[in-house]
């Protein structure tokens, strides 16, 4: 099968399959005389083992431990479901970090006037120039990725 149609079997996109296949994630595709991947049932089901794995909030690199996983004939099922437990902790806390940053902009936009004049208590907390309260970049607020989540105090 050709990447085109392994594409729409699984909603990525090729230039998504070759990227993972770049990476290891897949079982390296069979390549024909004339270059083309040639790919197999196996290739569709890792893919959207990895596509549903991320749509669930894994990592790709946790996704591809999950593949690995899957493909271990010593797999038990109470590693999986740390993984998805630890995963959904994960998840409540960025929610919570999210819902921090929705009250603080909420406050933000609730004080600001919006009107024709230059004063902006939006730009103003942002500047640290308010008495609306300190915004915290504090390391129990920042993602996962390391970029800073702005919650009140």
């Amino acid at each position: 099968m050709k990447i085109q149609q392994v594409a729409e079997k699984t909603g990525l996109t090729s230039k998504t399959i070759r990227f993972y296949e770049q990476k290891g994630l897949i079982t390296p595709p069979h390549r024909a005389e004339n270059g083309y991947r040639d790919y197999r049932a196996q290739h569709v089901n890792e893919l959207q083992m990895i596509r549903r794995a991320r749509l669930v909030g894994f990592t790709l690199e946790e996704s591809a431990d999950l593949l690995a996983l899957s493909r271990d004939p010593s797999l038990r099922s109470a590693d999986v479901k740390a993984r998805a437990e630890t995963k959904l902790v994960e998840i409540d806390e960025k929610m919570a970090e999210l819902a921090a940053m929705k009250t603080t902009l909420h406050a933000l936009t609730q004080a600001c006037p919006g009107d024709s004049e230059a004063q902006c208590p939006i730009i103003e907390a942002l500047r640290g120039d308010s008495e609306l309260g300190e915004l915290d970049a504090s390391p129990s607020s920042c993602s996962a990725s390391g970029d800073e989540s702005p919650v009140t105090n």
